[in-house]
């Protein structure tokens, strides 16, 4: 099986993703709202942008299974 080394751009777009998805789920785990009432955006716009800008500078979607790949080779789950 042959590893590929990322490049720069695809290791900063894997550790933007990263911190979006912790971003996200550390805002379910505190959201004091009750279910079906609206609360404060759960991403700040800025996570959201740097994710999308490392992403696009990768020239990554952000979907594909190798973005996928890296992102598991990067931070496998316990």
């Amino acid at each position: 099986m042959t590893t590929a080394v990322p490049t720069d751009r695809e290791r900063t777009a894997v550790q933007a993703y990263l911190r979006l998805l912790h971003t996200v789920r550390a805002a379910l785990d505190l959201r004091p709202d009750p279910p079906g009432v609206p609360g404060p955006p759960m991403v700040p716009p800025s996570v959201l942008a740097e994710a999308e800008t490392a992403l696009a500078r990768a020239g990554l979607a952000g979907n594909e299974e190798a973005f996928f790949r890296m992102v598991r080779d990067w931070h496998p789950e316990p």
